[in-house]
Parts: structure tokens; sequence; C-alpha cells
């Protein structure tokens, strides 16, 4: 499949999904990201907060088999101790969780680690701490039925682009219509959730976006 999934190399793909099955239109979050590996998405993080660990670890399970197969990297948002008993390629942390030192120690040396970052001090805390990637957004507002831009976010992406040297994810509001302004202003991997799992056809949204992605790129 020509890609070896690692710390180093786990964001080398354009799309990063997030599952979120409140938003999946009654799918399940395993029935999604069925679509998802069809569609050619090769990462795909499992974020889920409020369901009982033993579904969430059952779903896992099934989540990893499922990427594995397909040759895609699978990250577990939050749950470390879920993360490692999946044997998950990476752990999504915030700024909130346990330190990433001490997440380090938990998942041992093959484990990536992902830090959600929002301002310059915490992309450069990130970085000398060891983080493998950051998050970095909210680059749009999600809570405007719009996506009004908030300039702070793209501020952000704009430092992060041209000051930080490990891999980065953007995030936040990112749709459709403005993923490309994402991709000219640098950012090489986009995170979405809504605008792929709220789709009735998944696989001709990813398409779509790929489309934008490819024309941004150009």
């Amino acid at each position: 499949m020509g890609w070896t999934i690692s710390r180093k190399t786990i964001l080398e793909t354009d799309i990063y999904c997030l599952t979120g099955e409140k938003f999946s239109l009654g799918r399940s979050n395993i029935e999604v990201v069925r679509d998802m590996l069809d569609s050619g998405i090769k990462l795909v993080q499992y974020r889920e907060k409020e369901k009982k660990m033993g579904a969430k670890y059952e779903e896992c399970q099934a989540i990893r088999a499922m990427t594995r197969e397909a040759g895609a990297a699978f990250i577990v948002n939050d749950d470390i101790e879920l993360a490692i008993l999946v044997g998950a390629d990476g752990v999504h942390i915030g700024q909130e969780d346990l330190p990433l030192e001490v997440v380090r120690q938990l998942v041992g040396d093959d484990m990536a680690i992902g830090l959600s970052t929002h301002t310059p001090e915490q992309a450069r805390d990130a970085v000398r701490r060891g983080a493998d990637y950051l998050g970095v957004g909210p680059i749009f507002k999600t809570y405007t039925k719009d996506d009004v831009v908030d300039p702070v976010g793209f501020e952000y992406l704009d430092y992060v682009v041209n000051h930080v040297d490990i891999p980065f994810v953007a995030i936040g509001g990112i749709k459709e219509h403005n993923i490309g302004e994402v991709i000219r202003r640098g950012a090489s991997c986009v995170a979405l959730v809504t605008e792929i799992v709220g789709q009735e056809n998944i696989n001709e949204k990813v398409n779509a976006l790929r489309h934008e992605i490819e024309a941004a790129k150009e």
C-alpha cells in the first residue's frame, strides 16, 4: 500500500476524518468509518465523548481491524487507555488532558501523540515537549451557520506554517467551500467532522473535497 504508518508519517495524507455519531444521520460509527475507508481516507480519529467504555472498546476494536485492513492510520481521541488497549497508531490530547510527557510514558515510543493547540505559545510548548503533530485551530468558527472566518484562527495558522517544523492538522469549521483557502495558506492535512459524517453520500463528499484540495494546490 506504499505507506508505512509511524509517528513521523501519520499525517502524510490530505484528509483527517473524525467520527461524530450524533451527526451521522442515524448511522453507527462503524458504518461511517467503512464509508470513509471505501472512499480512500487514510486517517481516522475515533472521537466519542458520551458512550460507556465497553461500547467504545468494541467500536474501536472493529475500527482498528478495518483501518489495518485498509492500510489506514487510527487515532483515538483523549482516551489513552483505550488507545493502548486497541493498539491504535496514535492518541490525540487536549490542553487540559494529562501532560504530554506522562502520556508518552504510558503509550511508549511507537504511538504518535497529537496535541490540540490554539496559540503560538502552545505550539512552541508542544514542540518543546515532544508532540508528534499539532492540531491547529479552530480555523473557522464552528458555531455559526455560515462559517464566519475567525481571524485569530487564520493568524495562528499562518504562524504555524511559518514557524513550526513538526506536522500539523488544521481543524475547525472546515467545509468544502473554504477548504481551498486553508490549503492555499499552507496546510497539507485538514480535519473534518460534520462535513463528512453528516453526508448521505460520504464518497461523493470526499471526492468533492479532494477536488477542492487539488485545485488549491495548483
